[in-house]
């Protein structure tokens, strides 16, 4: 009996002992929650109490050189949400049915949503009026008052679907710029959306229109480019013929740039892609075939077709870039324009034992001014004239012409130029670049610089976007161009224009001919890589010759057709 008390007694000791040490963790466990985790908590119970909306900015428009037409613009759409804590059960599957048939969804995707334990749940975004209209009919029509929300937002329209669509870019089903101005802009033109925050209960109630509280969205500003919509235009259609009747297996590209001050006036490349559609080829073929492609086929293709060749791409620019070498021998006083007999073409040069020929080696050019060896394309010439520049002295020109780095265009993707280093030049290298050959550059790098030529000698960095406008006040920030360094002087400048006329009047160029114009220009034909069997030919220019108003440069990538590549020079 003793026994029996004293087993007793200490199981009561110990269960004492026992329920005093929980207590006791309870209480440290509630101290530590309190003094230690009750920010944490708070802001849980805050999330749970808060749901929100966000409402999207209207993007800024983008206007073309005029500041009148419209190249891109927000129209308003809707964005449908539900909240499923607010749907009654026996009205949630009629509610999904009706989803799926008004916005084409898939039923049982919709139906999950709607069901699902949360207070905010997106059905579907960036949907037109009359749509949304036939949402709000039938939820009068079955009594269905909360639960279902339709909020503005804005999505992205171009008016003229292809119109300059590697220079514009496009938007993402965020309304996020991915691509061209509506990428570099990006901060600009995004705004800053706005939200719609409601009180909620424990279960996802809201507590009605006095629980929502709206918090405005900022609007983006609006750009002015540089663009001429009608010059745009005019070098689309063309670039598309030129591409089509040469069969140009690679595409084209056009740059038309103002040289007094650096405006890209038109940039176009071949083939270009609908804005509001670019996620789908541009290939007819294609369409057709596209659901066989495996999601990286579709990526790669899709990535080329938005790639802006003009300033994304290198090439050689073969015999436009002897306006390079005529530019620094004249302005270095190595050579004049119009000495009689001071060059006499062989039909070849021979540069450290190597011999370099003459397009025209089976009937050498003979005796010639600095003015004929550009009219002939006669490489001997120019080989000559970079020898005696010489390597260090060419170099500074190239960096002088901006060809030693990016040109800066406002354009996402800019290429970087493909030069052997200066103290790996030999003998050979020089004479092969001072006719265009054995280097890349881009076409954005080519036209800017026959634009420094043309505007006097000095280098203006080219831009696409002249004015940017505040959305809320109205201000217009004028985007002034940017002038570097005199690279040529005035007069050289004005002999190399001289030299270009007589190109286009009597020399390689005379197809670039206009009647009532004065027309300056420089063909090209180069390989298109080592070895690939591929060529690029090209014609930059410029006009009028006595105050040029536009540079233009025309790149045709592997043209195939009854012509070929064949040109009359190198």
């Amino acid at each position: 009996m003793i026994k029996n008390d004293l087993s007793a007694r200490k199981r009561m000791i110990f269960g004492l002992i026992i329920f005093c040490v929980a207590c006791l963790v309870i209480i440290i466990r509630l101290a530590y929650l309190q003094f230690f985790k009750s920010a944490e908590f708070r802001a849980k119970t805050e999330a749970q109490q808060n749901s929100t909306r966000l409402v999207g900015a209207r993007r800024g428009t983008i206007y073309d050189s005029s500041g009148e037409i419209v190249l891109a613009v927000s129209s308003t759409v809707y964005t449908v949400t539900v909240n499923p804590m607010k749907i009654p059960d026996e009205k949630k599957e009629v509610l999904a049915k009706k989803l799926a048939e008004i916005f084409e969804l898939d039923y049982e995707k919709t139906l999950k949503k709607v069901k699902k334990k949360s207070s905010i749940e997106t059905i579907i975004k960036r949907q037109d009026k009359e749509k949304t209209d036939n949402l709000r009919t039938w939820m009068e029509e079955n009594e269905i008052y909360v639960g279902i929300n339709i909020d503005e937002d804005t999505k992205r329209y171009y008016p003229f679907s292809n119109l300059a669509s590697h220079v514009i870019g496009f938007c993402g089903s965020d309304n996020q710029g991915l691509e061209g101005i509506e990428a570099k802009y990006e901060e600009v033109l995004s705004g800053k959306s706005g939200k719609i925050n409601s009180l909620t209960d424990a279960k996802g109630r809201h507590f009605g229109d006095e629980g929502e509280k709206y918090v405005e969205p900022s609007d983006g500003n609006d750009l002015v480019l540089t663009i001429d919509s009608n010059i745009q235009a005019i070098i689309q259609k063309h670039l598309e013929e030129a591409c089509i009747d040469n069969v140009c297996t690679d595409g084209g590209s056009i740059i038309a740039m103002n040289p007094q001050n650096g405006d890209i006036l038109a940039l176009a490349n071949y083939p270009n892609y609908d804005l509001n559609s670019p996620y789908i080829p541009n290939d007819e073929a294609l369409k057709n075939i596209w659901s066989e492609f495996t999601q990286e086929e579709k990526s790669n293709f899709l990535m080329g077709m938005w790639r802006n060749k003009a300033i994304a791409d290198t090439y050689e620019p073969g015999s436009t870039f002897k306006l390079v070498t005529a530019s620094s021998a004249l302005e270095e006083k190595i050579a004049e324009v119009d000495r009689k007999g001071a060059f006499c073409c062989t039909g070849g040069i021979e540069i450290a034992g190597v011999r370099i020929k003459c397009w025209r080696y089976y009937r050498p050019h003979g005796s010639e001014s600095l003015r004929e060896a550009l009219m002939n394309s006669c490489n001997p010439v120019f080989i000559g004239l970079g020898q005696k520049i010489g390597k260090e002295k060419y170099y500074d020109y190239l960096e002088k012409f901006g060809f030693l780095k990016k040109t800066g265009i406002d354009l996402p993707g800019e290429a970087r130029s493909i030069f052997l280093k200066e103290e790996k030049v030999g003998p050979v290298e020089l004479a092969t670049i001072s006719f265009g050959q054995r280097f890349e550059v881009t076409p954005i790098q080519m036209v800017t610089m026959v634009s420094s030529i043309a505007n006097k000698g000095k280098y203006v960095k080219p831009r696409l976007v002249k004015k940017i406008i505040n959305s809320e006040t109205g201000e217009i920030t004028e985007i002034e161009p940017q002038y570097e360094n005199q690279v040529i002087t005035e007069e050289t400048a004005n002999n190399v224009l001289s030299m270009m006329e007589s190109v286009v009047s009597e020399g390689t160029g005379k197809n670039a001919k206009v009647v009532g114009y004065r027309i300056g220009g420089k063909t090209g034909t180069s390989e298109d890589g080592v070895n690939t069997g591929k060529y690029v030919t090209s014609f930059i220019g410029v006009a009028d010759i006595s105050n040029p108003k536009i540079a233009l440069l025309v790149t045709l990538y592997n043209p195939t057709g009854e012509g070929g590549h064949q040109r009359t020079e190198v």
